[in-house]
């Protein structure tokens, strides 16, 4: 091996000196790179099959439990489909409270003896209306649509023809229920609130009697041709529905008792109600037409 002084002479004084390189790698470090690189690449589909394998057997037991046999599924649905939605158990809760309200009264019905009628749990009270309060006003506007429902009444009034006609049709609506043989709840709940009122009452109007009475109004005020807001319609329309509501919420067996022949003709007690509105609106239309 050449000394260092010796190597930089012959590179200085000998031109042709051949320059040092590095040295070649040999083919046995091709040969090693090489099968480490087919060893490697060997390896790695073995590894991937091998975690395919692995997540096989994981996931298909998962996807097992989790496919169901056909039969089972419609049997579940079926489960499902038969099941009451919760507007079905409100309204049967509504239903029971409100014969049970009619017939105890707000201060003596009970959550418990409602859900235990209704057979539901004692928490669909709460669940469905919030509190035992809330579910008597909803009976309470409830009972009024029996009477009469804010939709019909507007289909009574809206509908094509003479004004007199419309309200003959109002009228033998209010006075037919008076002759009906079965009474509903409503009926009994709301003779229950005329008598003795409850803190309900401004709910009730809110809800269910001051949209009617706008309806009613303007019928009235057209058939007796002044403003329905005028002092004279709404005293018209007291003197008009009142009696109806008296003669619906009476007690069918005060009524048989003392008054016998009253239900056993329902065209003529329709027509003679009829004829007697007729002739006080009259009136009253020709007093306060006669002072303008």
């Amino acid at each position: 091996m050449l000394c260092e002084f010796e190597f930089e002479f012959k590179l200085f004084f000998e031109p042709d000196f051949p320059m040092p390189t590095k040295p070649a790698t040999t083919a046995k470090h091709i040969d090693h790179k090489e099968t480490a690189k087919k060893a490697q690449g060997a390896r790695e589909p073995n590894a991937t099959k091998r975690t395919d394998r692995v997540t096989d057997a994981v996931a298909t037991p998962r996807a097992n439990r989790v496919k169901e046999p056909a039969a089972l599924k419609q049997s579940k649905a079926v489960k499902r489909a038969s099941r009451p939605d919760g507007a079905a158990t409100r309204q049967h809760l509504l239903d029971i409270a409100g014969q049970v309200f009619a017939a105890r009264g707000f201060a003596d019905a009970t959550s418990k003896e409602i859900c235990e009628r209704a057979g539901t749990p004692m928490a669909s009270v709460n669940y469905h209306f919030g509190s035992r309060e809330a579910l008597y006003e909803a009976a309470l506007v409830e009972a009024h649509r029996q009477v009469v429902s804010l939709d019909e009444l507007t289909a009574l009034t809206a509908a094509p023809g003479d004004v007199r006609d419309k309200l003959r049709a109002v009228i033998s609506r209010f006075v037919g229920l008076s002759t009906s043989t079965s009474a509903p709840w409503g009926f009994m709940l709301m003779l229950r609130e005329v008598l003795s009122p409850s803190p309900a009452i401004p709910a009730l109007i809110e809800k269910a009697v001051r949209p009617k009475a706008a309806v009613l109004l303007g019928l009235i005020g057209e058939v007796l041709q002044l403003n329905p807001q005028e002092p004279a319609v709404q005293r018209a329309l007291m003197f008009t529905v009142l009696p109806c509501i008296a003669l619906m919420i009476a007690p069918r067996q005060m009524q048989a008792a003392l008054l016998p022949a009253v239900a056993k003709d329902k065209n003529a007690l329709v027509e003679d109600f009829v004829r007697f509105v007729m002739a006080g609106l009259d009136a009253v239309a020709a007093a306060h037409g006669a002072r303008k």
